[in-house]
């Protein structure tokens, strides 16, 4: 799988050890950065939008974005067919990231980022399934044409 998609590998790589990065290190945000945030949600909230969304609703919602890609790569590398494969590869990812928490000073291990990240991951999943939809049905029609043919 990883020998076929040499490059796909790499990028998959890549964004697993960002996130390695994001959920591993010890606080990756301080009071500056929550402050912005919070600063900017208000801003939004005195115009009138994004009303109901508040701070915990933003972490879990950035917790659902951060896992899309994931669940995307992931079916890339192992094929339609392994959509499976992706999503429990997808969960025991987030298992382990939200255990490894535990032990890492300033991390908080939340059950609600297990189903954050895997929803996030299901979606991008889906996302992925209906993008090499078209891909796939040619290559199953043209097997099915190489067998009758055989």
């Amino acid at each position: 799988m990883l020998h076929r998609h040499p490059f796909l590998s790499l990028v998959t790589g890549g964004y697993l050890l960002f996130v390695a990065w994001l959920t591993l290190t010890p606080q990756p945000i301080g009071p500056d950065q929550q402050d912005l945030i919070l600063r900017a949600l208000d801003a939004l909230h005195r115009h009138g939008y994004a009303e109901s969304l508040d701070y915990g609703r933003l972490e879990f919602l950035a917790n659902i974005g951060l896992f899309v890609p994931i669940g995307m790569f992931l079916l890339l590398l192992f094929g339609a067919g392994g959509w499976w494969a992706a999503a429990i590869a997808s969960f025991a990812m987030t298992c382990g990231i939200e255990y490894a928490q535990r032990y890492i000073p300033g991390r908080v291990s939340d059950e609600r980022d297990l189903v954050a990240n895997g929803l996030g991951a299901l979606i991008g999943i889906a996302v992925a399934l209906v993008l090499t939809m078209p891909a796939t049905l040619r290559r199953r029609r043209r097997r099915r044409l190489q067998r009758a043919t055989a």
